[in-house]
């Protein structure tokens, strides 16, 4: 048994409970930077997991009520078949040229995706929260289950994302959710996670089958990724309440900015400028943001907690 695979496991497991995001996205890029497993092992292998821990966290969401189950149902009509296909894609590209270097580059753009679909969920979140402290108004549970799903739109989600899964086991936790924020404005944040955490479990078992069939599973690295994710995601739910997750994504950005250019073979000095090029930016952007959205008079204000 591998225990520093376990730790690892169990620190990713955290942030996701903690963020709702970060399974794919951190876990892939620690097994390949970090314990040297080859991306396509990596992919199939948090695919796996991810089968094993995404359920606990939707049954939640199933039990609060929390799910706007009409989008689940379209969205998986799209992501489901597009997930088994990603490893179709991944079998057929190995014949013909490199499996690794295809995945490899492939889960760095999508890792570059995923830091900047997070800057843009941070904004959406504030410029929402704006919205209804300058309107004087909430989006209540009974607006939320009155959104009618964009059906032709909400596939194409689907497809995209589920696609993205397949190839790169990134995507349901951020692509998705950022999608469904812009289509559906009208949703609680609860429900945009519970929704996106219940599309996400048939979307992650139709990937791991295709990953079974197609990929390159080593159990030796499925089994201490599960003994350690699985506990860690439940610790990272209780603390949520507790700790600041808002931080916690800004940081993971940066990480998975990081990841991605390494990913890219981008030299490490470099590497290292462009995190301290982006937080120094992202920084000032956000300052300046918080001044047009959340003034001093407002901000005074007790604010709901950042999603």
């Amino acid at each position: 048994m591998d225990w520093a695979l376990v730790i690892a496991a169990l620190g990713v497991g955290v942030v996701v409970g903690l963020t709702g995001m970060g399974g794919g996205a951190l876990m892939t890029p620690v097994l390949v930077l970090g314990f040297g497993v080859s991306p396509l092992t990596a992919v199939s292998s948090d695919l796996i997991t991810s089968a094993v821990m995404k359920p606990a966290g939707s049954l939640v969401h199933a039990r609060k009520g929390t799910v706007h189950w009409k989008l689940v149902l379209w969205l998986m009509v799209g992501s489901v078949p597009a997930a088994f296909c990603g490893a179709l894609i991944i079998s057929a590209v190995g014949e013909l040229t490199g499996v690794q270097t295809f995945v490899k580059t492939t889960l760095g753009v999508v890792l570059l995706l995923a830091a900047l679909l997070l800057g843009l969920r941070a904004f959406i979140g504030m410029r929402n929260r704006a919205r209804e402290r300058r309107d004087g108004t909430t989006t209540s549970r009974s607006e939320s289950s009155e959104v009618r799903p964009k059906v032709v739109a909400t596939i194409i989600v689907g497809v995209v994302g589920g696609l993205m899964v397949g190839l790169t086991s990134v995507g349901s936790g951020s692509f998705i959710i950022i999608a469904l924020m812009l289509m559906y404005p009208l949703l609680s944040m609860n429900r945009l996670v519970g929704t996106d955490l219940v599309q996400a479990v048939p979307l992650v078992i139709a990937a791991a089958i295709g990953h079974l069939l197609f990929g390159d599973v080593h159990w030796d690295v499925v089994i201490p990724l599960i003994i350690g994710s699985v506990p860690g995601a439940i610790i990272g739910a209780r603390l949520s309440s507790t700790l600041p997750s808002g931080i916690v994504r800004r940081a993971l950005a940066l990480v998975l900015l990081a990841a991605g250019l390494r990913m890219l073979n981008v030299d490490l000095t470099w590497t290292i400028a462009a995190v301290a090029a982006a937080f120094v930016a992202a920084t000032l952007g956000w300052s300046w943001l918080r001044s047009v959205y959340e003034p001093r008079d407002a901000a005074r204000e007790p604010l709901p907690p950042s999603p």
